[in-house]
């Protein structure tokens, strides 16, 4: 969207506006290369142009194939998302056919219609045909589990979706009123503004940002008011004791102005900025002096005090570990315009080192560096504060997250969002930051500046353990697991936020931090749940898939009844995470060894004893 695309004219398919905007079934002798032979068939095209329109038929080019109103083309992106992601070079074909082998339990085993459907990356028609073809010729079994997975994630996933359109269209209504208590539900809160009276700082730092920013900065102005706090220390409910580590992530659409949090952060920055370029300059100076003077003269020892706070985006990792050395305890501040701009700090091997900080950066009393042999190498170990914002895309954010949903950072995070704005809606305006804006911004700096120690905030204390309890409530309602999880975390960003406001006040409680508070929490958790909430669930529970398919981790045979059908079988060994069709084999196997004995056809009876005389539960708990 920020570049001009031009292509030569000799490039362009149309550049008569008359002919690219006609009607789709040009008049008699229009077309290219027509001759007196063609008449007829023009003549026929018109007359079935005039004729009435029919239904159209299942295999229309213009009717997209459904199972359960659900189109294929997103059960085959879920099923991708469960299989581990599209093909890549080397398992194409084997991928594709055992997509194709899952998809002919919902497409009545209809080859024509899987080769409609099924996507090809790269393999020809006759290739294709061939594929579906085998998979289709295959014995028919029960739906395999990840098919079944894949279309109840989709159903959930559009009724979700219909469930917000309801609510925008009882809220465009105004069935909703914004003072309701129905709108403290965990989705709908995306949708609403700030609560009507803020505090003062707030309220300042949102004054010059449009009403549909406003939330979006109201987020994201923390980890740089906490970047200000230096070895100051708060309490927590759990009695831990936690610094001003606040980590936000803006995930928008694509054009929805992202960039609205940047002035306001700015502002808040200006103070730190001058000091870090006294202390950049005379890192340059010193770094010109030893560049200029010979290997055998006496070098200068790098300055002493050099706290740059603000760091650069694609800082590599010893360069981070230095900086943070040098901060002396103060935190270490970047703002992000991509959040893959994280990958500068991924470290060298395995990678994944920028995760890494950002756990540890939240968790009091951690400790992160590096050993190098090197005389000139960087050998530091330090306690990461590190606070920082971030913006991307949703696509982009999900896909930058996928691979960690259940490590940690997500429930560290702070995340916001913008609400999509309607299609020719009147561009944002925003006001002007000047001078007097800094001016009424600087008493609130000076506090932060100034703060030292253990600060205690009773009111913040209390009105975590008041969450806390709302949060928990929530999830016994909800019954979900993931909220429960994401909200432990999510309470403590919410309590930092509260003591930040409570030292920018001047260690002054007011009323407005509770509401502020309580709809900041209910904002994060409703982002995180909308963004990665399924995901997470999904990463769960195929991780419990992998646990019970360890080998050894179940007895079978402990799991059925005295007496169990081969279907109870079936269902035991697919709830273990094996196929259905090892069941025979595992059957006479288990008559074989007399674990089991045949009463009818269908039917089985666990056997006590062996013909040896031992006893069989003492030799299975052997």
């Amino acid at each position: 969207s920020r570049c001009i695309y031009m292509v030569p004219e000799d490039h362009t398919l149309y550049v008569d506006e008359e002919k690219l905007f006609a009607p789709a079934v040009p008049p008699v002798g229009t077309y290219h290369g027509a001759s007196d032979d063609d008449a007829n068939a023009n003549e026929t095209l018109k007359a079935d142009v005039a004729a009435p329109a029919e239904t159209p038929q299942a295999d229309a080019p213009w009717c997209v194939p459904t199972f359960k109103g659900i189109p294929y083309s997103q059960i085959i992106q879920q099923w991708f998302r469960l299989a581990g992601g599209e093909p890549v070079q080397g398992e194409r074909n084997d991928k594709l056919h055992r997509l194709a082998s899952h998809l002919r339990y919902i497409a009545d085993n209809d080859e024509a219609l899987l080769l409609q459907v099924m996507p090809r990356y790269g393999l020809s028609e006759e290739e294709m045909k061939g594929l579906i073809h085998s998979a289709c010729s295959a014995k028919w079994y029960a739906m395999p589990k990840m098919m079944r997975q894949a279309i109840e994630n989709e159903e959930r996933k559009m009724k979700n979706e219909e469930s917000l359109k309801n609510e925008e269209l009882r809220i465009k209504n105004e069935e909703w009123p914004a003072d309701d208590e129905e709108n403290n539900s965990q989705l709908s809160i995306l949708n609403f503004p700030l609560p009507k009276r803020l505090p003062a700082l707030i309220k300042l730092l949102v004054s010059r940002t449009p009403d549909v920013y406003k939330p979006a900065v109201a987020h994201a102005v923390f980890p740089a008011l906490g970047a200000h706090l230096h070895r100051v220390r708060f309490k927590y409910i759990d009695n831990v004791e936690h610094e001003a580590t606040l980590m936000n992530v803006l995930m928008a659409g694509t054009g929805a102005g992202k960039d609205c949090i940047s002035e306001p952060i700015n502002r808040i920055m200006a103070d730190i900025r001058r000091r870090d370029e006294d202390n950049l300059r005379r890192e340059r100076e010193w770094k010109n002096e030893v560049t200029s003077k010979g290997a055998n003269k006496d070098k200068r020892q790098r300055p002493e005090g050099l706290i740059i706070q603000e760091i650069d985006a694609d800082m590599t990792n010893p360069a981070f570990v230095m900086r943070m050395a040098e901060a002396d305890g103060h935190f270490l501040y970047t703002k992000l315009n991509e959040i893959d701009q994280f990958d500068a700090l991924r470290g060298s091997g395995r990678g994944g080192q920028q995760f890494q900080i950002m756990c540890l950066a939240f968790d009091p009393g951690n400790r992160y560096g590096q050993t190098r042999v090197g005389v000139q190498s960087v050998t530091e170990k330090v306690t990461i504060r590190f606070n920082w914002n971030a913006a991307t895309t949703i696509q982009k954010g999900k896909r930058y997250f996928s691979r960690v949903l259940t490590d940690g950072p997500i429930s560290r995070i702070n995340f916001c969002t913008i609400p999509e704005r309607e299609i020719g809606a009147e561009m944002p305006v925003y006001g002007t930051y000047d001078a007097a804006f800094d001016e009424e911004l600087r008493p609130y700096i000076e506090n932060l500046v100034k703060a030292q120690g253990l600060i205690d905030c009773p009111q913040a204390f209390k009105l975590a353990q008041t969450l806390k309890e709302e949060c928990a409530d929530f999830a016994r309602l909800s019954q979900s697991r993931v909220y429960e999880n994401l909200s432990f975390r999510a309470n403590v960003i919410a309590w930092l936020k509260a003591c930040v406001l409570y030292v920018a006040n001047g260690c002054q409680w007011d009323k407005t931090f509770e509401d502020f508070i309580r709809w900041s929490l209910q904002y994060d958790l409703a982002c995180k749940m909308e963004f990665f909430g399924a995901d997470i669930e999904e990463a769960n529970q195929q991780g419990m898939v992998r646990d019970r398919q360890l080998p050894g981790r179940r007895n079978l045979l402990e799991l059925l009844p005295d007496e169990f059908t081969f279907q109870d079988a079936v269902r035991v060994r697919q709830r273990e995470g094996l196929d259905a069709q090892g069941t025979s084999a595992m059957l006479r196997q288990w008559k074989h060894r007399r674990y089991v004995t045949i009463v009818t056809n269908d039917n089985y009876q666990k056997l006590k004893f062996r013909s040896d005389g031992n006893d069989i539960d003492k030799n299975r708990q052997a």
